[in-house]
């Protein structure tokens, strides 16, 4: 029976540099750093050269407003955009998706992805881990030890890097609600919070500021405050005075104290620190990883046609990522439930949400068609739920209408990865609210995503007893490929 992967993965906070000249000499085993090269050079426990970029839309994307749209409906369930034609023969998207209709032969959509809640925090949780059950204990106001592991935590824990970096990664930052309380359903949970995904943190929480600032940041309620924030990515590098040649006479020195650390390193919260060291100095020397999370720097036309702001930076590390050699890169795009459109749901798609994700999400299939790393790289875009059908106004809140929460029906975008672009799976009744043909779940969702990383039907995840819990809760989406 395997044993867990070796690597665990800390949090880089877009405030903190990695220093490698504060590390104190006991800080940090040697061993560890033979095991990462060994790492890199081949051994897997999975063999793949397969990745995934899950792009995660908090807050609720309406389907009748992106890709399931309602024309011949009544006003109040069709809404004010209209639809337009996409190059495939049929298929139509919102007018304010023009860029994403014109590549629609490298897409396909389910539109009918269903689960049973209408809640946010236990939506996040369902779909952030691919399980429609609700864990015994589950508190809305914050993760648990007992909550389903998330997609990206099971990926990171059962494959193996492929370079310096973890698996499985998560940016620009973790899922926090306005009030500042953790969304549950992005972590480890049983599986143990030394298995968490590494999260870059480079957008700053922001309590009532939403979407990709700094060009479409806005308030849901309009209050006129200001947005300062800027996009930081991890900045690594050596502390003042420490060369290369110096750290490496540092390296040389703990190999001769790494037998008398022996004891120590049986400890696993030792054992995991050092981990942790010695990541950082692999990172340190990795120009790969340099370019990868370097995005602001990038020059401008790449830039440009991301979009120079959040979601397209953010969407540009993934795909940088994702050619480095990670497995998984799950990006948010939208924190504080940014697509959560109880109000004013029309202005702000059309403004704010809508034209900057089109724009990142064409150019990502834009560079992965071109480059030849699509046919190998799933694509997923989801949120938590979908809205209703029907329009509502929440006058004593939002200035204009909106949609509230939805769990019977979302829409969600998939390319890649075996994908075949141009086909719709599933169909909702004739006012965009429940499935009427080929329903899907959210353990269908996740199967899609294991298929795709190359993971068998027989993988599974060890918790510390050893005891193995099986990956699989359903089969992936028929229809795509």
């Amino acid at each position: 029976m395997p044993a867990h992967s070796p690597t665990r993965h800390p949090l880089i906070s877009r405030r903190t540099a990695l220093e490698v000249g504060s590390v104190s000499l006991l800080g940090m085993g040697i061993n560890h750093l033979d095991a990462l090269r060994a790492q890199a050079a081949g051994g897997t426990k999975h063999r793949t050269a397969k990745s995934c970029i899950f792009i995660f839309l908090s807050g609720g994307l309406s389907q009748h407003e992106s890709f399931d749209m309602k024309p011949n409906a009544s006003a109040e369930i069709r809404g004010e955009f209209d639809p337009i034609a996409t190059r495939t023969p049929g298929v139509q998207v919102s007018e304010h998706l023009p860029m994403l209709a014109q590549r629609s032969h490298l897409w396909s959509v389910c539109r009918t992805l269903s689960h049973g809640t209408n809640e946010h925090s236990m939506g996040h949780h369902i779909m952030l881990t691919g399980r429609s059950d609700i864990p015994t204990g589950f508190n809305p106001g914050r993760p648990m030890t007992t909550d389903h592991p998330s997609i990206a935590a099971i990926a990171g824990d059962v494959l193996r890097s492929r370079t310096n970096l973890p698996p499985a990664i998560v940016l620009p930052d973790k899922i926090v609600h306005r009030s500042g309380r953790v969304i549950p359903g992005q972590f480890a949970g049983r599986m143990g919070s030394n298995r968490d995904p590494w999260i870059i943190e480079a957008s700053p929480f922001h309590a009532q500021s939403y979407g990709a600032f700094p060009d479409y940041a806005f308030d849901h309620q309009q209050r006129g405050g200001t947005d300062k924030r800027v996009f930081k990515t991890p900045h690594l590098k050596l502390s003042q005075g420490m060369t290369h040649s110096r750290m490496s006479n540092r390296i040389q020195l703990l190999k001769e104290l790494g037998a008398q650390r022996q004891m120590l390193d049986n400890a696993g919260q030792v054992e995991s620190f050092d981990r942790y060291r010695a990541a950082a100095i692999s990172l340190l020397n990795d120009d790969k990883v340099h370019y990868a999370m370097d995005v602001t720097s990038a020059d401008d036309k790449i830039q440009e046609r991301y979009g120079k702001n959040s979601f397209g930076w953010s969407l540009l590390m993934a795909r940088r990522l994702v050619e480095t050699g990670v497995n998984l890169v799950q990006v948010n795009l939208g924190n504080n439930e940014s697509w959560d459109t109880h109000g004013n749901i029309f202005p702000h798609l059309k403004d704010k949400l809508l034209p900057p994700t089109d724009r990142a999400v064409s150019a990502l299939l834009d560079d992965l068609h071109e480059s030849g790393q699509l046919k190998d790289t799933l694509v997923v875009m989801c949120s938590e739920f979908g809205r209703t059908p029907k329009i509502s106004q929440l006058a004593k809140v939002y200035a204009n209408p909106g949609r509230d929460h939805w769990g019977a029906t979302q829409s969600i975008l998939l390319a890649g990865g075996g994908v075949k672009g141009g086909r719709v799976v599933g169909k909702t009744d004739k006012i965009g609210g429940f499935p009427i043909d080929q329903p899907q779940k959210p353990e269908n969702f996740a199967a899609t995503i294991y298929k795709a990383l190359g993971l068998p039907q027989t993988a599974f995840w060890q918790d510390d007893v050893d005891r193995p819990h099986y990956i699989y809760e359903g089969e992936p989406i028929p229809g795509l490929t």
